[in-house]
């Protein structure tokens, strides 16, 4: 049971775009509005992403520091979200706070996924 489980959620991080897909059928499927299950979506995606880019990074430059990195600038981003959010409304909402950045971190993390994975590729080609 355990190895079973083991190997879902390693596809899932080594293939990220696969939840989103199934998060999204699902939701268009049970006659959710489209904008809510692309929302819904990009929230279960993201994890898997954290994951996906930060072993990419490790792979690609050959460092074991990718994942540290990623949380470095994810908590930059974070902190930069937070103090616009201060500047512009005078008080921080935490709620708004989280959903805003776990969405941005998905909207950083999918280019990275992508540049990351053809450069990966190539330099698998490469080293043929």
């Amino acid at each position: 049971m355990f190895a079973t489980v083991s190997g879902v959620l390693i596809t899932l991080c080594v293939l990220p775009f696969l939840p989103f897909l199934l998060v999204y059928a699902v939701g268009v499927l049970c006659k959710e509005p489209r904008p809510q299950s692309f929302r819904r979506a990009m929230d279960v995606t993201t994890p898997f992403l954290i994951f996906a880019v930060s072993a990419l990074y490790n792979y690609v430059l050959g460092s074991t520091f990718g994942f540290y990195l990623l949380l470095l600038i994810l908590l930059i981003l974070a902190g930069l979200l937070g103090s616009a959010q201060n500047r512009k409304r005078g008080k921080i909402e935490p709620r708004r706070l989280v959903s805003g950045f776990w969405r941005m971190t998905f909207l950083f993390l999918a280019p990275c996924y992508i540049l990351l994975g053809i450069s990966g590729f190539i330099a698998y080609l490469i080293n043929i």
